[in-house]
């Protein structure tokens, strides 16, 4: 069973950057064999991919939405994930969770990002 825990959100202005992590741990689950994902969801609304990794850091997968303003990255040694943020927007405000597929599933607790000047 895969424990994700998510962290580094907070407050930042219109056009902010932000560095989300996540680490991975869990019996029974290789983090360097998973694709893995970012997710968020803002208040009222649904969940919504916003990142894809492969395992190998080889292929990425961004929607327009974030696309050339995010970036994810991944440490396999360290079973951590990453999600840069720049030129962030009030409409990015909302939690992030990492999660092992684009659905979510497996996500943690999430870290609120707020974008707000």
């Amino acid at each position: 069973e895969v424990e994700l825990v998510e962290s580094g959100g907070g407050l930042v202005q219109p056009g902010g950057s932000l560095r989300l992590s996540c680490a991975a741990s869990g019996r029974g689950f290789t983090f360097s064999n998973q694709w893995m994902y970012w997710v968020r969801q803002a208040p009222g609304q649904v969940l919504e991919w916003i990142a894809t990794i492969s395992d190998d850091s080889d292929q990425t997968y961004y929607p327009d939405i974030v696309k050339r303003r995010f970036t994810v990255s991944r440490d396999n040694a360290k079973s951590t994930l990453y999600l840069q943020m720049n030129d962030l927007k009030t409409e990015d405000t909302a939690v992030y969770y990492c999660a092992i597929n684009s659905r979510g599933g497996g996500r943690g607790q999430g870290t609120q990002v707020t974008v707000s000047s």
